[in-house]
């Protein structure tokens, strides 16, 4: 929160984050596509043909992956989708939290439970009364 003098009041400004839009035009025209060989198992399937893909997003800078499946085409199709994902997380904003007090049982409960809580740890010292030789 940003507290902006303006002369003879102050107004509070919330600062939000750069809406990046997330459908899959604007995804395709803001992002470099990247193919790569992917490792792990498969062999020699695997290892003859650029399946992985990597997608970086240039506003934002976000770089997302994929290389599960051998097929460049799913891989690509799977890279988009976490883009969006990751691009609607980083944008999301929580709705402003209102403070509440504590209700009067609650307070009591809580109490109730220290004090039990207190006289359990009492009962666990140990005492020269208890060493009578």
């Amino acid at each position: 929160m940003l507290i902006v003098n303006n002369g003879l009041r102050e107004t509070k400004e919330k600062i939000l984050p750069e809406l990046y839009p997330t459908d899959r035009d604007s995804l395709e025209r803001d992002s470099d596509l990247e193919f790569f060989i992917a490792s792990g198992p498969g062999g020699q399937h695997r290892n003859k043909v650029e399946t992985g893909v990597r997608l970086t997003h240039r506003p934002s800078g976000i770089s997302v992956t994929a290389t599960e499946r051998r097929s460049q085409h799913a891989n690509r199709e799977i890279a988009y989708e976490r883009m969006a994902a990751r691009l609607e997380e980083m944008q999301h904003t929580s709705p402003p939290r209102k403070p509440t007090r504590p209700t009067a049982a609650s307070r009591k409960r809580r109490l109730e439970a220290k004090r039990r809580a207190a006289l359990l740890k009492r009962q666990r010292t140990i005492t020269t009364d208890n060493y009578a030789d």
